[in-house]
């Protein structure tokens, strides 16, 4: 008679990364890099005379962010959990290093920026995104079983996303502040905040989001703009526009990337913030299945690590970054497409910006940390 009974699976299997996961990020990663290149180099040779000014810089982002995925995969995560007072201190530092001359930059009236070696630039709010992730899911573990008090939990959880959000907001960045705010809301959620709690910080963000918002004349004419697409076609609306004709030039099978992309370096900044405009010319419809595909195959496999771990810091972690990833990305594209105001949201992979690469391998090495710490898939025997 046969015996069905369900064991671990053996040692060889233990301690292994999550290969699927590994495998969707350097496609990502891949594509990403071609798209760069393709996009960039008309406009970087007009203006840089040189065709691979932005890869350049790309990979040695990337060769430096691999240095720390690598680190980041294998250290110990408690004792990331240790370094966590040094880590949110540290950032907040960094952030606070924006406002001084002489290490901090300014560009268009906005100081995100402090000057490092190698990376030239670097933008401490996007260390930020790692910071809440990793300061929220300490103190959720840790005050579990009083998810709900309010001031054991809920005071220290706001506080510290409120004074990221506000520094951040003093930068000039109200898009990463707002981008900080959804990405904690989601890991309040996963930790299971009573509905109440969301309803009330919901009633008290709409006046301070609006406040914000009318802050600066730029802002107000962002939102105006959305709301009239069809206004100002030369000023404002220009690069939407050029980012939405982009897109419906691409049909369904594309331009090809020796055509479609280099034609899209009409559109402003398509190496930043807009290079899916450039993806979808050059490879249409089919492009953008392929990319949301990808995507989705990427969000898949970062939940079933973040579900799996029997360890509930490391599962809100990798939750937190994860919804990090995907969030910015389905952001960036709802921007390319119009259907949400202009935020300044590079795409994840494939935005030029050393900062924002960087720090999305880091993520991405953290998770695979978490991977490793998980077991294995019952087998049947």
């Amino acid at each position: 008679m046969l015996e069905m009974n369900v064991v671990p699976e053996k040692a060889v299997g233990e301690n292994t990364s999550d290969m699927y996961f590994i495998a969707a990020m350097l496609l990502l990663l891949g594509l990403g890099l071609v798209t760069l290149f393709t996009c960039s180099a008309s406009y970087a040779n007009r203006v840089f005379d040189d065709s691979f000014y932005f890869i350049k810089r790309q990979l040695i982002s990337c060769f430096i962010g691999f240095i720390v995925l690598f680190i980041l995969s294998y250290i110990d995560m408690q004792f990331v959990r240790k370094m966590l007072p040094l880590i949110v201190i540290g950032t907040f530092f960094l952030c606070l290093l924006t406002y001084l001359p002489g290490i901090g930059v300014e560009r268009n009236g906005a100081r995100r920026w402090i000057r490092l070696p190698l990376l030239s630039n670097f933008q401490p709010s996007e260390l930020v995104k790692i910071a809440i992730v990793l300061y929220l899911a300490n103190l959720f573990d840790k005050k579990y079983e009083i998810i709900n008090d309010v001031k054991k939990t809920i005071i220290p959880a706001v506080s510290g996303i409120m004074l990221f959000v506000f520094v951040i907001f003093l930068q000039d960045d109200f898009s990463t502040a707002f981008f900080i705010l959804l990405v904690s809301v989601s890991m309040f959620f996963l930790a299971g905040l009573s509905l109440y709690w969301f309803f009330s910080l919901f009633l008290v963000s709409i006046p301070v989001l609006i406040l914000f918002i009318f802050t600066e004349s730029y802002r107000v004419n962002r939102i105006l703009a959305f709301l009239n697409p069809l206004q100002d076609l030369h000023g404002i609306n220009y690069q939407i526009n050029a980012s939405i004709k982009a897109i419906s030039n691409g049909g369904f099978w594309g331009e090809g990337f020796g055509i479609g992309l280099q034609k899209s370096s009409a559109i402003p900044e398509v190496q930043a913030d807009f290079i899916f405009a450039g993806w979808v010319e050059g490879m249409g419809l089919f492009g953008v299945l392929l990319y949301l595909l990808l995507l989705g195959f990427f969000s898949w496999r970062i939940y079933l690590i973040a579900f799996r771990s029997e360890d509930r810091f490391s599962s809100y972690v990798a939750f937190g970054l994860g919804t990090s990833l995907v969030l910015q990305s389905l952001l960036n594209i709802a921007v390319v497409v119009g259907a949400v105001p202009a935020t300044g949201i590079p795409l994840p992979f494939f935005s030029s910006g050393g900062s924002s690469l960087l720090i999305s391998l880091a993520m991405c090495g953290l998770i695979i940390n978490i991977s490793k710490n998980n077991k294995k898939e019952a087998k049947y025997e």
